[in-house]
């Protein structure tokens, strides 16, 4: 499979890079089909950390779900497959280590608010690169909470980040003011739309309001040369996946 230089110099210089009808229709409603099926046969038997709820009360309130790819052997081969593990390799223009499979979603009506962040300051790389590839399976606008990208914050370093108390999102970015919100690109997309972006570069998106679903698949991938300090990685997650179990998050 071939990919366009176009793309790759685009995510270079920008951060992030927009790939319009990455998937056809008929593909992207066949991934959506599949993460309802995990939904309803996998997730009931996965550990407690698969799935993040806006309500812990309410199981139709999913906003996240995550490692998808090691319960589910259908997502493991899209995970893998030329067309996404492929695409990871040419934008960062190095060999990749597959990390994780997410479903991000902002439920109508309830669905939160993700903070300004930078994805690297959860992964403790050294250097700190990594990607991931947001597939869009809903039409996607201001309305039910797009993504909004910050261009070129990739090559600035890492902005301070603190708690946020946002369900699914621990850290938000501390010191982001009205010049990085002045900057920002609102993100509209349809079904097999996907984007890509560093692990340095800064986004965030709104709550959900409206009566539409905000759904999409994120796979992540370090870069082959960068080092995960692991030990230090999964202390944090544990400590975290403690807290939300005390909060009932989980």
């Amino acid at each position: 499979m071939t990919f366009d230089d176009q793309s790759k110099q685009d995510f270079d210089r920008d951060g992030f890079v927009i790939l319009r009808d990455y998937l056809n229709p008929e593909e992207a409603t066949d991934v959506d089909a599949n993460v309802e099926r995990f939904i309803q046969e996998i997730l009931p038997g996965a550990p407690d950390t698969t799935a993040f709820y806006e309500d812990p009360n309410d199981p139709t309130s999913i906003m996240r779900l995550q490692n998808m790819l090691d319960h589910d052997p259908w997502f493991h081969d899209l995970f893998y497959s030329e067309r996404i593990a492929g695409l990871a390799r040419h934008l960062l223009g190095d060999e990749v280590v597959g990390k994780n499979l997410q479903w991000f979603n902002k439920p109508a009506g309830v669905g939160g608010p993700t903070p300004a962040h930078q994805d690297g300051f959860y992964f403790m790389l050294d250097p700190n690169i990594a990607i991931t590839l947001w597939l869009a399976l809903d039409h996607i606008d201001e309305g039910n909470g797009c993504v909004r990208y910050v261009r070129g914050t990739h090559l600035d370093g890492m902005r301070p980040h603190q708690r946020s108390n946002v369900i699914g999102f621990s850290q938000g970015i501390t010191d982001y003011g009205e010049a990085d919100t002045a900057r920002e690109e609102p993100i509209h997309a349809k079904p097999g739309d996907l984007f890509a972006h560093h692990s340095m570069t800064m986004h965030r998106a709104d709550p959900n309001p409206s009566t539409r679903r905000r759904a999409a698949l994120g796979f992540v991938f370090f870069a082959a040369t960068a080092k995960e300090d692991a030990d230090r990685a999964e202390a944090y997650r544990q400590t975290l996946y403690e807290q939300w179990e005390k909060e009932g998050r989980l």
